[in-house]
C-alpha cells in the first residue's frame, strides 16, 4: 500500500511538472503546478509588468462574464484585476479609497457593475457619496469624449469610455478638474452597457500633467506649419497615457518597500494554471 501511495504521489508531481504555460511573445515555456496562488510565488523578474490592451482587457472581461472557461478566463486574473462587490460599483467611493489605488501614476484595474443613478431611466450613477468626497460641494465623474468602439480583428467586440473626476459640483460653482482618471470597458455592440453587466475599468491618478499640454503645442504648431497635417485619430491618447503599472503583492507579509512586479498576458495550456 506504502509503494502504491508513493507511486500515485510521484505521478501527481510528474504531471505538475510536465503542464506548462508559454508566452505568447517568444514561446518560452513555462512549468507550471496545479495548486496555490500568487501568494505562493517566490517572487518575479524585475521589470514583469501587468500592462494589458484595450483588446486584451475585453479578453479577460469576456473570459469573467462567461466565467470558467479555461481558454478565455487565466487562473491569475482575480489577483491581478480584483472584483468590486459593492452593489454602486467603483462611482460610489472616492477612488484613493479604492484597493491598491494611489497617487503615484500607477494604474489599477477592477472588475465591476456600474449602478443606475435613477430607479427609471439609464443614466449610470457617477457621483461620489458626501462622505467619501474631498473638498465642497460635490464630487462627480465626468465622461469626456465620445465612447469608442474596440476591435478585434475587424469587429467591435465592445467599447471604450474616458471619464475624469471633479469635484465642487454645484450649480453656485465653478467645477473644478482632478487628475483621476478612469477608462471604462463593457462587451458588447451597444455604445451603452447594460443594466447590471460587469465591466472592467482601469482608475489611475494622472501625475504629469504638464507632458500632456506640451504635446498638444507641439501638434498646433505643427499643424500650423503643415498644410495638410496627418490628424490624430485619437487626441485624447495625449491626455490620458498613463505610466506603466506595478502589481502590489498580496502578500501582506511582504514589506511594502520591496519593488512591485507583474505578470505578462501568459497563454496557458489546457490543464495547467499557476506558474511555478
Amino acid at each position: 500500500m506504502t509503494q502504491l501511495v508513493n507511486k500515485i504521489n510521484d505521478t501527481d508531481r510528474e504531471t505538475s511538472v510536465n503542464s506548462s504555460a508559454s508566452c505568447p511573445s517568444c514561446g518560452h515555456q513555462i512549468k507550471t503546478r496545479h495548486k496555490g496562488g500568487i501568494g505562493s510565488l517566490p517572487g518575479l523578474p524585475a521589470g514583469v509588468k501587468f500592462d494589458p490592451t484595450d483588446q486584451e482587457l475585453l479578453q479577460h472581461l469576456e473570459g469573467k462574464v462567461v466565467g470558467g472557461d479555461a481558454h478565455n478566463l487565466h487562473p491569475l486574473i482575480d489577483e491581478f484585476i480584483p472584483t468590486i462587490q459593492w452593489e454602486q460599483g467603483i462611482c460610489y467611493t472616492h477612488p484613493h479609497k479604492l484597493p491598491g489605488v494611489r497617487k503615484d501614476g500607477l494604474v489599477r484595474h477592477f472588475f465591476h457593475r456600474p449602478s443606475k443613478a435613477y430607479t427609471t431611466g439609464t443614466r449610470k450613477r457617477r457621483k461620489v457619496e458626501a462622505e467619501e468626497a474631498e473638498g465642497e460641494g460635490e464630487t462627480r465623474w465626468h465622461k469626456t469624449g465620445k465612447t469608442r468602439a474596440v476591435q478585434v480583428e475587424g469587429r467591435v467586440k465592445g467599447y471604450k469610455k474616458i471619464l475624469v473626476l471633479y469635484t465642487n459640483y454645484g450649480k453656485q460653482k465653478k467645477a473644478e478638474k482632478t487628475n483621476w482618471i478612469m477608462h471604462q470597458y463593457h462587451l458588447g455592440s451597444c455604445e451603452e452597457e447594460k443594466d447590471g453587466e460587469i465591466v472592467v475599468s482601469k482608475v489611475f491618478y494622472q501625475t504629469q500633467p504638464r507632458q500632456c499640454g506640451n504635446s498638444l503645442l507641439q501638434r498646433e504648431s505643427i499643424s500650423l506649419n503643415n498644410p495638410n497635417p496627418n490628424p490624430n485619430p485619437n487626441p485624447l491618447v495625449d491626455f490620458y497615457n498613463p505610466s506603466f503599472i506595478s502589481f502590489e503583492s498580496c502578500d501582506q507579509n511582504r514589506s511594502p518597500t520591496n519593488s512591485h512586479h507583474l505578470i505578462p498576458q501568459f497563454g496557458v495550456h489546457a490543464g495547467s494554471s499557476l506558474i511555478s
